[in-house]
């Protein structure tokens, strides 16, 4: 963990981060065992790093994977392939860098 990052990250803080609806995130909980965020007595979820890191994951294989079907997301999820892992990493950093270029342009013009 680095230093003075939160060890926990709530339910909207972790669907700003991921870009994932909370009702969405709510609904992978019951889908997928490597989902497990902590829920307080009120039933609030706390995410850790490595629970958006997952959410994230499914993301891709969903959205970039183009895999829709829940079993084959676990399965891909489960196989935990490099390849796709290094292409997924890939596609963040090229996110990234799309989002930046776009702030530059709109500070040229």
């Amino acid at each position: 963990m680095i230093e003075g990052e939160k060890k926990y990250y709530s339910l909207r803080e972790t669907e700003t981060e991921t870009g994932v609806p909370a009702s969405t995130l709510r609904y992978w909980e019951k889908q997928f065992d490597e989902l497990s965020p902590r829920k307080d007595g009120h039933g609030n979820r706390y995410y850790t790093r490595e629970d958006q890191e997952v959410i994230k994951r499914i993301k891709y294989i969903r959205d970039e994977m183009k895999i829709t079907r829940i079993e084959a997301i676990r399965k891909e999820l489960r196989s935990n392939t490099k390849r796709s892992d290094e292409r997924q990493a890939a596609v963040e950093i090229l996110m990234r860098v799309r989002e930046e270029l776009c702030e530059i342009r709109k500070l040229i013009k």
